[in-house]
């Protein structure tokens, strides 16, 4: 059973675009800082993914490593758990009128 999941998913318009980038096959790259996590770096198709964002995912147990690339990066690919929450994500935010989709990126 995965770690319960933070309480606030943050900046829920990001981090749904994150999911839908992801798909079922391209994983986040983890480029390790130091040990503490200073300088610790995540990318998604060659863009940086907000810290915030990738550290949700990661504790909620959406995105697991499972390798690295020959030049030392973790690559995390989504959970099962992570799949049905980008499905969930993704029938909430079509379920959504205009307005409100402005009111949820605007506002967060």
């Amino acid at each position: 059973m995965p770690p319960s999941p933070p309480s606030s998913i943050p900046n829920r318009v990001e981090t749904l675009r994150v999911l839908r980038l992801m798909g079922d096959y391209d994983p986040i790259l983890m480029l390790v800082g130091s040990d503490d996590g200073y300088g610790t770096r995540w990318t998604l198709g060659g863009q940086q993914v907000q810290p915030a964002i990738a550290r949700y995912l990661m504790d909620a147990g959406y995105v697991a490593e499972n390798g690295k690339t020959e030049f030392g990066a973790r690559t995390l690919a989504l959970t099962a758990d992570g799949g049905d929450f980008r499905r969930r994500g993704m029938a909430w935010w079509a379920s959504l009128s205009v307005f409100e989709k402005l009111k949820v990126t605007v506002l967060g």
